[in-house]
């Protein structure tokens, strides 16, 4: 019978092998997960300001925080 490791390890010791990436994919990388990032914190905000009275209370959120935070931009953590 043929174990995950059987399989996995032929992939492992070629991705062990492999070099860096080069300094532009490592920036193009970087980047995604930038936008990626940003766009988390931007629809997280838009459902924050969405959310009822009760719903805050269940998360343990004033109103007023609930503001604050979704007034915020995208960019600030």
């Amino acid at each position: 019978m043929t174990s995950y490791q059987d399989i996995a390890e032929p992939h492992l010791a070629y991705l062990m092998r492999r070099t860096a990436l080069p300094m532009p994919a490592q920036f193009a990388i970087s980047f995604a997960v930038l936008v990626t990032k940003w766009s988390f914190r931007r629809r997280s905000r838009q459902h924050l300001a969405q959310l009822s009275a009760h719903q805050l209370k269940d998360i343990g959120i004033t109103a007023h925080d609930a503001y604050v935070e979704s007034t915020l931009p995208f960019w600030r953590s």
